[in-house]
């Protein structure tokens, strides 16, 4: 779909109100497109989103991860996760170790047999983003990743405040 047909009604002005209405759907559209495109382009290696997610935060963590730390970092659920890792297990690509202080608690661990659906996986996604940033020079990137790392701090700010004491739901203000 084109992005501009699908965009939300809202009035083109260029008061800073209009950018800031649009930013967050822009956001969410063009990360769904982002793995939508390598989902597709991953398909035909039976690997899913929800499949292929798993094993590059895998390939891309420093330390060993426990199913919960798995989970928040992917973005699923745990019985998703579970599901998931029940199938990367059984095609041999991961491998689940008890955690020795906490027996209820996992570690997930790639295998050599995973090598190859990660070469796979990272040659899609290097393919979708060049790509996609073909016509964004390094200056319009730079640019755009410092206002993420901005709105990035103000949630890191948002996390335990005491705003977040006095909101009962949203709209209404506790009095």
């Amino acid at each position: 779909k084109n992005l501009l047909q699908v965009s939300p009604p809202m009035t083109i002005s260029k008061d800073s109100n209009a950018s800031r209405e649009q930013f967050g759907f822009w956001l969410g559209t063009l990360a769904r497109q982002w793995r939508a495109e390598v989902d597709r382009r991953l398909s035909p290696f039976i690997l899913t989103e929800a499949r292929w997610i798993i094993l590059f935060r895998l390939s891309t963590t420093d330390h060993d991860l426990t199913q919960k730390e798995l989970a928040r970092i992917a973005g699923v659920q745990g019985p998703t996760l579970v599901r998931t890792l029940d199938w990367l297990e059984e095609k041999g690509l991961i491998e689940r170790r008890e955690v020795p202080d906490d027996r209820r608690a996992k570690t997930v661990h790639l295998t050599e047999k995973a090598e190859p659906a990660l070469r796979q996986i990272q040659a899609v996604i290097q393919g979708v983003r060049a790509q996609i940033f073909a016509d964004v020079t390094d200056e319009e990137l730079e640019h755009c990743l410092t206002v993420f790392k901005k709105i990035g701090r103000q949630f890191d700010a948002f996390a335990g405040s005491e705003q977040d004491k006095d909101i009962i739901m949203v709209g209404r203000v506790k009095t």
